[in-house]
């Protein structure tokens, strides 16, 4: 469970002081399937990071599970993350370098606990156990970011923060990575969080948050298409 309480949030730009978050209050399940919408700039990215362990706020606490994270030591909020937490952006951030297997690698390296057959198994989950040798500059973006999801997944976390995962794919593609996420989540009942400004792509959560000027404005359970 991921609860965040009077959450705020503020960027220095020159001499003035821009308050992103303003007060974020809001609890979410374990297993729960929730997206964030809301206009550019509204603060949902921010709203994401901090819930995800990789932006503190300036004012109020998010707790995982009961624990306060940021009262951590550094060192343990990094265990936490690598251990519970998996990432998947909106521009892959793939190593150019490292192949696709090698790349999904990566989290087990941090923590010493690689296993190139769980790696494998990912990608195979992901639909591309065929390509794990390839390099990302020789995958097309969809494979990419498929990539970046078994990568997120390969440590089994229980929860997942994906950030506009299907913002550089065309539909199609956008479509399809999308299924595959919620596939992969379903099945692990791990708790998902997305950002996106697709509401289109909303209607797949158990709930929808719309993020405005910093606070919750909206929060929307789907209504089932008859």
């Amino acid at each position: 469970m991921i609860t965040a309480k009077n959450v705020h949030r503020s960027y220095q730009l020159a001499k003035k002081e821009i308050e992103v978050l303003r007060g974020i209050d809001l609890t979410i399940e374990a297993g729960e399937k929730v997206f964030l919408c809301g206009p550019s700039g509204a603060g949902k990215t921010t709203l994401m990071y901090t819930l995800a362990g990789l932006e503190r706020p300036h004012q109020g606490e998010v707790f995982l599970n009961g624990t306060s994270f940021y009262a951590l030591r550094a060192s343990e909020q990094a265990k936490l993350r690598n251990d519970r937490i998996g990432y998947i952006f909106q521009n892959y951030f793939l190593l150019p370098e490292l192949t696709a297997v090698e790349n999904v690698l990566v989290p087990g390296m941090i923590g010493a606990k690689a296993d190139r057959a769980k790696a494998e198994a990912a990608l195979e989950r992901v639909g591309l156990l065929a390509r794990l040798s390839h390099l990302p500059a020789e995958l097309s973006g969809g494979e990419q970011q498929r990539v970046a999801i078994a990568r997120a997944l390969v440590n089994e976390p229980s929860i997942i923060f994906a950030d506009e995962p299907t913002g550089n794919l065309d539909s199609r593609n956008g479509e399809e990575v999308m299924k595959i996420l919620l596939e992969v989540v379903a099945e692990r009942d791990a708790t998902l969080v997305v950002v996106t400004h697709d509401q289109s792509l909303a209607r797949h959560g158990d709930r929808t948050l719309t993020i405005r000027d910093g606070v919750i404005a909206d929060d929307l359970v789907p209504v089932p298409a008859s």
